[in-house]
């Protein structure tokens, strides 16, 4: 996959994950403690993978403009 591809892909991760992360503290704060493994899954996982990739978009774009 192109760094232009996948930028959009790394972005997209991540907000997912950001906004998994708003959904347990939302629930947990009304009350809710036994959240479903997806959603603990997504909070944890998807902003690091989002992070990784747009890590890895940015030195690959980076590395393409040198040569």
């Amino acid at each position: 996959m192109t760094a232009p591809k996948l930028m959009p892909l790394a972005i997209g991760l991540f907000a997912v994950g950001v906004l998994a992360i708003i959904v347990v503290f939302a629930l947990f704060l009304t009350g809710h403690s036994d959240l479903p493994v997806a959603l603990n899954v997504a909070a944890t996982y998807l902003p690091a993978i989002g992070l990784g990739l747009g890590i890895i978009a940015v030195v690959r774009k980076a590395r393409q403009k040198k040569s």
